[in-house]
């Protein structure tokens, strides 16, 4: 099996935002990742949540150099391009977002994706001039490396419990204009709101999140013109949730039903068995 090099997938996932649709799913370690390639997906994205809650932590409470040891691990775990939930850059100054760029390039992801949230509940958002210098600063981090990493840019509103359609529209459109090579307001649900979003920015692509139970396909989100489509923690929401269903039957009703959908110790030897010249990474 020929590996493919960081160049190579980097440049892979490029020409994947230049037309068409596709679902950016978003495991959170190698296993979940070699499931999803098997599955036929083409590009993978890191999960924040997915990661810390395998850490016993909650969303955003891992540090920067505890992301970038998980972003090059799941770099090096697949073959597929990796885009990473970067969270805001942790850092305080655009300068110091520059730094936490240049050493998330390192890792050998594909996509970094840059939010403009503080985790502040009294103030969630930073504003639009301090967000553009810190989107100019990975921007520019990012051609200092040789340019072929892709720049998400995330506008939180909908995710902070401020949903201005208005005002993310404008951050988006700033993003764009400071490098981003992709948009992103995860959190917009209508089409009404995700046809928008998709206008404004044109022709730059958009992401959107479907991370709950939608009434939309990825044929209703294409023909709204969305390029990419990731789930966020919703796989790791998904998996936890037989977790807790089974273990709590267990613990609460002495009960062993929550194990009917299991899926087999057979299923799973053969989706991870290694062939003999592979080692195990």
């Amino acid at each position: 099996m020929t590996h493919r090099s960081v160049s190579q997938k980097r440049a892979i996932f490029r020409e994947m935002h230049q037309s068409g649709c596709f679902v950016l799913p978003n495991p959170w370690d190698a296993g979940s990742a070699r499931v999803l390639a098997g599955l036929g997906f083409k590009a993978l994205a890191t999960t924040s949540s997915g990661h810390a809650w395998s850490c016993a932590r909650a969303d955003g409470q891992l540090s920067r150099a505890e992301t970038l040891a998980h972003m090059r691990y799941m770099a090096e775990a697949t073959d597929l391009p990796i885009n990473a939930d970067f969270e805001s850059g942790f850092a305080g100054t655009p300068e110091g977002v520059a730094e936490s760029v240049r050493l998330a390039v390192e890792t050998g992801v594909a996509g970094i994706s840059i939010e403009d949230s503080t985790g502040d509940p009294q103030a969630p958002l930073r504003g639009i001039a301090e967000s553009v210098q810190r989107m100019r600063a990975a921007r520019a981090a990012i051609d200092a490396a040789g340019g072929d990493t892709l720049l998400i840019g995330r506008a939180e509103n909908f995710f902070v419990g401020r949903p201005d359609l208005d005002d993310t529209i404008l951050r988006l459109q700033a993003y764009a204009d400071a490098g981003a090579d992709c948009l992103y307001a995860p959190g917009i649900r209508t089409r009404e709101q995700i046809s928008a979003v998709v206008a404004a920015v044109a022709p730059r692509p958009v992401n959107v999140l479907i991370g709950w139970a939608s009434d939309l396909t990825l044929q209703d989100l294409a023909g709204l013109g969305v390029r990419r489509v990731s789930v966020g923690g919703a796989l790791a929401r998904a998996a936890w949730g037989g977790f807790l269903n089974a273990a709590r039957s267990i613990a609460e009703h002495g009960t062993f039903d929550g194990f009917a959908d299991a899926a087999s110790g057979t299923e799973l030897n053969a989706l991870f068995n290694q062939p003999a010249d592979r080692p195990p990474r």
